[in-house]
């Protein structure tokens, strides 16, 4: 039997519980249809599958980059962060949602694709964070909380929106306009990621106040987006 200790339940507990957060204020704005619990536990783990894939992606991504360009120029910096990371990601997270909720008889309104996409980045947010707090401790949490978690949440929402407007397409018969938006659901998000890691990863001096302001100015599009979203939403 495996006991925890006191400090390693609070360290836990910081690292789920912002994430949880984010998931029920997603679930509470999905009006019409409440989606089935089964289904947002399978996306939560789908999100933890992503995140192992992504760590083997990226690894892969290092070492063929390592040999292309020197690990300890900007360039480098730009292209681990700004394209091997968020692509890899976001890429996963794209794959395993769309694989599992695609063609789910659940998948009838467009804000479905919100709630599916931000439970599979939660999923995604809660390894990672649990990951990171475990190791670093609770000062860890308290920033990863203001940072990285609604920053995987906003990704899930830029995703989201595109995702549950492709899907809205490809029930009018518009082939075309849906394989676009399923484009720009991985693209969008990705580019978000990209430049949040390069920031973050330049860190120092003003790049600081850069980093934050750009945190502050995704959450309150996408915060908006959800409000918006949630009150526009029809069946598809």
């Amino acid at each position: 039997m495996i006991l925890f200790s006191s400090v390693e339940i609070v360290l836990v507990a910081a690292a789920v519980i912002p994430a949880v957060a984010l998931m029920l204020y997603v679930y509470r704005k999905d009006h019409l249809e409440k989606e089935p619990t089964p289904l947002l536990w399978r996306l939560i783990v789908q999100g933890v599958v992503a995140t192992a894939l992504a760590v083997f992606a990226e690894r892969l991504g290092a070492k063929v980059l390592s040999g292309m360009v020197n690990e300890k120029s900007l360039l480098y910096a730009i292209l681990f962060y700004g394209v091997v990371v968020g692509l890899s990601e976001e890429g996963f997270k794209y794959l395993l949602l769309k694989r599992r909720t695609w063609n789910s008889p659940d998948f009838n309104c467009r804000f479905d694709g919100v709630v599916y996409a931000v439970f599979v980045s939660m999923g995604f947010a809660l390894w990672e964070n649990i990951d990171y707090v475990v190791m670093y401790g609770l000062q860890t949490a308290f920033v990863r909380a203001l940072t990285a978690v609604p920053g995987h949440a906003c990704f899930g929402v830029f995703m989201g929106a595109w995702y549950g407007l492709a899907k809205s397409h490809e029930r009018h018969g518009n082939p075309s306009s849906s394989k676009f938006c399923r484009v720009m659901a991985v693209v969008c998000p990705a580019l978000l990621h990209g430049v949040y890691d390069v920031i973050a990863a330049l860190g120092g001096g003003s790049l600081s106040w850069i980093f934050v302001a750009f945190i502050a100015v995704m959450f309150l599009a996408a915060y908006g987006m959800v409000k918006r979203l949630s009150v526009q939403d029809r069946y598809l």
